[in-house]
């Protein structure tokens, strides 16, 4: 995904790792390990599951590119099978990295259907991130009651869901459930329930689902409120998403 934008995202996830680098601009992120800063030519990472949100600097706009790669794929890569990794760092500065992001890049851009040559890309920008930036130590540390009701939205986005059934799940008062699960995740349930259903939207329309059934499907009430929070989370509305995975 390549954006320019000088929205402020709310804080979110994302089912894959994310690596990217900032072309223009820069931007300050919530994140694990606190506040970070990225300025141009600096590589932005993220988790699966990994909470962050990003601000521009000064309100001005800033561009960059950014590559997702699904889990099992990483862990074939550089782990194997039953290997869990993680990116220590939020924001790199390495030239190394940044090189091989720029040279896959331009692969994307200017080498349709070679595959071998992209494939080899990924190869190496992966391996080159895990080994220099990775670590195997990947446990979000959450108790088990506040896991069972993240696994329970995960599951089911687009079944409606109230907080008594999920703080009955969990076994804690409403208040108590709010405070837990905010503390272990960094946003509510309303709010990590509302980006799960975008998620599963943005799935559904990459299949070629209409926008208004994969509303309907990801559980939103209709399709303007489906747009609403897709255009805050990730910074287009979901027609021009759907429009840019038609582009040749």
């Amino acid at each position: 995904m390549s954006l320019a934008s000088d929205r402020a995202f709310p804080r979110h996830s994302h089912d894959q790792y994310g690596i990217g680098v900032i072309a223009t601009g820069g931007q300050r992120s919530w994140s694990g390990v606190g506040q970070v800063e990225a300025l141009a030519g600096d590589l932005i990472t993220v988790n699966p599951g990994e909470m962050h949100d990003g601000v521009p600097l000064g309100g001005t706009r800033r561009a960059w590119h950014m590559l997702y790669f699904d889990p099992p794929l990483v862990r074939q890569l550089v782990g194997g099978p039953d290997s869990p990794m993680e990116m220590t760092r939020p924001t790199l500065n390495d030239p190394l990295l940044l090189g091989l992001m720029h040279q896959l890049f331009r692969r994307l851009d200017a080498v349709p259907g070679d595959e071998l040559g992209l494939e080899e890309s990924c190869c190496q920008l992966i391996g080159a991130a895990f080994s220099r930036h990775g670590s195997r130590r990947f446990d979000p540390g959450f108790p088990d009651n506040i896991a069972r009701v993240r696994e329970r939205l995960d599951d089911a986005p687009q079944q409606a869901v109230t907080l008594s059934e999920l703080a009955e799940l969990a076994g804690l008062s409403r208040f108590q459930l709010l405070r837990g699960f905010s503390r272990a995740l960094g946003i509510t349930p309303h709010a990590y329930l509302l980006q799960r259903r975008v998620l599963l939207a943005r799935r559904l329309i990459a299949t070629g689902q209409a926008l208004s059934q994969a509303a309907l499907e990801a559980g939103f009430s209709d399709q303007s409120h489906m747009s609403r929070a897709f255009s805050r989370q990730f910074g287009l509305s979901p027609g021009r998403y759907r429009h840019a995975l038609r582009q040749p």
